[in-house]
């Protein structure tokens, strides 16, 4: 089966040797997504709310991108440098999601790109 580049101007361009998505069939893997606004490529805020908003609005783009949504999203995988943040993105998460709540991971981790405090990537399957 041929896999398709998913990419769109309204999430970061790839900082690296990735895509923003590839849709195999009818699943979508969105590569991880950092606070970066999509406009200017700098980190978004010095808060970690408003970088968790900004990914969770990235992952929104390439979503849409891919012809689905945030509600699409079957698995879900968080990379936090320090775990206290945790309950925000809970909070945080009702406020982009809804219920059912995709199958989810938090992994505390040393450092991600960019200096930044979070960083999401996902599964969606829209069939």
């Amino acid at each position: 089966m041929k896999h398709q580049v998913i990419y769109t101007e309204e999430a970061p361009k790839a900082i690296g040797t990735y895509s923003q998505g590839i849709r195999v069939g009818d699943t979508i893997y969105i590569s991880g997504q950092i606070p970066l606004n999509p406009s200017t490529m700098e980190v978004a805020g010095d808060d970690m709310e408003t970088q968790i908003r900004q990914v969770l609005t990235n992952l929104s783009a390439v979503a849409h991108a891919a012809e689905g949504n945030l509600d699409d999203i079957v698995k879900l995988n968080i990379y936090l440098t320090d775990l206290t943040h945790f309950p925000m993105v809970n909070q945080l998460m009702t406020e982009y999601f809804s219920e059912p709540y995709p199958a989810r991971a938090a992994v505390g981790v040393a450092a991600l790109p960019r200096g930044v405090g979070v960083e999401m990537e996902a599964i969606m399957f829209i069939g």
